[in-house]
């Protein structure tokens, strides 16, 4: 994986996130040496939450994103699940939202494991909940059918940014397009290149 954010780096000019396979301090160390400058965490924060406070006093809150799959449960809330939103752990995911705030975690990156691959919208609800509980930014994630959707999860979800993917790869908009067009709901944006 260092291999890769190395080479990653050298060609990429703009904020790299790594996650997947962050187990332990010295992974974060690793990561952030190749030239990422966040690190995603999920199931090793669940299993051992200290790694969130102690990458943070190591490496700054700045440094230390922690992902978070959610479910609804059918009585309002959601539930924090790892691998791949199959696994129900016993958290809240407002809970433990609130949790990893208070140990140094410096943005969350929240996906909506109902909302996931629908194109049908975020989970407004969920992110609206998350974003209002805590005081650091909150990045949505599972749903992204088109422009109005990030639209709608940045002003009704309170959410920070969003995250899109399948919009991306099958060529449906380009990053250029959603920034024009979310500039036009009033939403800031970075000038597009």
């Amino acid at each position: 994986m260092r291999e890769v954010v190395e080479k990653t780096a050298d060609a990429c000019f703009m904020p790299l996130t790594v996650g997947g396979g962050i187990r332990k301090v010295e992974d974060v160390r690793a990561m952030l040496l190749a030239g990422a400058d966040k690190v995603s965490m999920n199931t090793a924060a669940l299993d051992d939450p200290n790694l969130v406070n102690d990458s943070a006093e190591g490496f700054g809150s700045q440094c230390v994103v922690v992902a978070i799959d959610a479910r609804r449960d059918g009585q309002g809330g959601w539930i924090v699940h790892t691998h791949g939103g199959r696994r129900p752990t016993a958290w809240q995911a407002v809970d433990w939202a609130i949790e990893v705030a208070k140990r140094g975690a410096g943005e969350i990156l929240l996906t909506s494991m109902d909302s996931d691959g629908t194109k049908k919208g975020y989970d407004l609800e969920l992110t609206a909940a998350v974003s209002d509980a805590i005081g650091i930014p909150v990045i949505a994630s599972g749903g992204a059918g088109d422009i109005g959707h990030m639209a709608e999860v940045l002003t009704v979800g309170k959410a920070d940014a969003v995250l899109a993917a399948s919009i991306f790869h099958f060529g449906h908009y380009t990053v250029g397009d959603v920034k024009r067009e979310l500039a036009t709901y009033g939403i800031p944006v970075r000038k597009p290149v």
